[in-house]
């Protein structure tokens, strides 16, 4: 159990059945969500940089990025976007999140600019969503079975907002969620460990940056 997964009680959860390791599979596809500047930008409301460790997270997916494309293993990018000009598109989400007008389609503050060296390749596929989850109405699921992937590492922002729903609903999809703690981030270290710690608990396994990259770079 990594320190981003234990607090007092730890033994608690694991003594009553929680915890277990779901482990990996043999066909991994590494699942980067939301990574645009709106996380790292001062003066965006969304900007989760005053954070030291979510500020190092690009560079921990940078390396998850790398080892996947030296293994061959597939890349999916998730994006937001909302063609509305009312976000009726975002449902009742926007009324919870009024920041989410940040990727309205014609915004012109830029925040839904993609990271250096965090851009998809020809080739690569891009999720479009609208919710936290990249399932949720999306074809996601369709295209990790089409290719048979059984293990998805999921990394990128927020930790307590989309890369939580979008574990859940991994697990609920049957695929192996290897959520990677330092390739995400959030506002403050307490939410981030406290997500993490819960998917780890009942979702899937928290794992580290130089294991997911050496289970990637050997391909399928």
């Amino acid at each position: 159990m990594s320190a981003q997964t234990d607090h007092a009680e730890s033994q608690s959860y694991r003594a009553s059945g929680f915890a277990n390791r779901l482990g990996w599979g043999s066909r991994p596809a590494l699942i980067i969500i939301d990574v645009c500047a709106a996380y790292f930008t001062p003066g965006s409301p969304l900007n989760l940089s005053s954070n030291p460790e979510a500020a190092k997270s690009p560079d921990a997916m940078r390396d998850l990025l790398a080892a996947a494309r030296e293994g061959g293993c597939p890349v999916y990018w998730t994006q937001v976007q909302y063609e509305r000009e009312d976000m009726a598109d975002a449902g009742l989400f926007y009324l919870k999140a009024k920041v989410l007008d940040v990727w309205k389609k014609g915004d012109t503050r830029g925040y839904d600019a993609l990271l250096p060296g965090l851009e998809p390749r020809e080739g690569e596929t891009v999720i479009v969503k609208k919710h936290p989850s990249a399932f949720f109405g999306t074809d996601l699921a369709s295209q990790l079975y089409f290719k048979q992937v059984d293990t998805v590492v999921i990394c990128g922002v927020s930790t307590s907002g989309c890369v939580r729903a979008t574990t859940l609903d991994a697990q609920c999809w049957n695929f192996r969620p290897m959520v990677v703690g330092d390739a995400c981030g959030d506002r403050t270290k307490e939410i981030h460990n406290g997500n993490l710690f819960d998917m780890d608990a009942k979702m899937g396994d928290v794992v580290g940056v130089e294991e997911t990259c050496e289970k990637m770079r050997k391909g399928w």
